[in-house]
């Protein structure tokens, strides 16, 4: 047996549904647990992994948390400046 995925056009569900209703002995439906939480679930993990390949290969640098708190209390005292009454 394959798994694949199917999209199916909002306006063909009930047919597409009856067409696996009459080939039900080859056809078994089932919800992708991943998708019920996160419909992008798929995206994300595509994304995830290509910055992951990112980071191995040296195309991409990560922040050191040091440097990600300084940054964000650089920008918090900016923004008090700015909006303080």
């Amino acid at each position: 047996m394959q798994i694949i995925s199917v999209q199916v056009q909002d306006d063909y569900v009930q047919n597409f549904m009856s067409y696996v209703h009459n080939h039900s002995k080859d056809i078994t439906i089932s919800k992708d647990k991943n998708l019920e939480v996160d419909p992008y679930f798929y995206k994300r993990q595509k994304e995830l992994q290509e910055i992951r390949s990112d980071i191995k290969s040296g195309n991409r640098n990560l922040t050191s948390f040091e440097d990600f708190e300084n940054s964000t209390n650089k920008f918090e005292k900016e923004l008090e400046l700015k909006y303080e009454n």
